[in-house]
């Protein structure tokens, strides 16, 4: 995937699709690459019937990985840039219920002991679903704790005054 070969793409979304395309070769994974973009986010998903366990990676590190390779060759020797995000077989959104679940255990259970549940280490991207996930919710409070990568959120409850 050297840039200065004559068939790399000028168009980020374009580098992208070759870059997800050639790690399914690599792979020996085979799955349609879709991608959509709009003024903020250029959007890579991966469908088919293949098991993308090895692409997603444990707690879709590699996917992650990925996506940031995916980013930076995109936007390589530009100054306007936009998000990339890079999702195989719905992982993203499986992944979010099931933060969402934890985020919601966590809290009850901060509400039930009175004290403060702290959660796993996870990316920034899996903190600001349960930070943003929790916001309404008038018993507890949410913060993050640590120094990536072992960050976490903690969710606290709320002290009646």
């Amino acid at each position: 995937m050297n840039p200065a070969e004559d068939n790399w793409p000028e168009e980020p979304a374009e580098r992208v699709r070759l870059i997800v395309e050639r790690t399914l070769d690599q792979l020996d994974l085979e799955g349609e690459v879709e991608i959509t973009e709009t003024d903020d986010v250029i959007e890579a998903t991966v469908e088919g019937e293949d098991d993308y366990g090895l692409l997603i990676g444990r707690r879709g590190q590699t996917i992650d990985a990925l996506q940031l390779v995916c980013f930076q060759a995109a936007f390589q020797g530009t100054r306007d840039r936009k998000r990339v995000l890079l999702d195989a077989a719905g992982y993203r959104a499986q992944r979010e219920e099931i933060l969402i679940e934890k985020a919601d255990r966590a809290a009850e259970r901060a509400i039930a002991t009175g004290d403060e549940i702290e959660l796993d280490a996870m990316p920034a991207r899996e903190r600001r679903v349960i930070h943003e996930h929790l916001k309404d919710r008038t018993e507890v409070e949410t913060f993050s704790a640590g120094d990536d990568p072992h960050r976490r959120v903690v969710v606290a409850p709320l002290v009646a005054e």
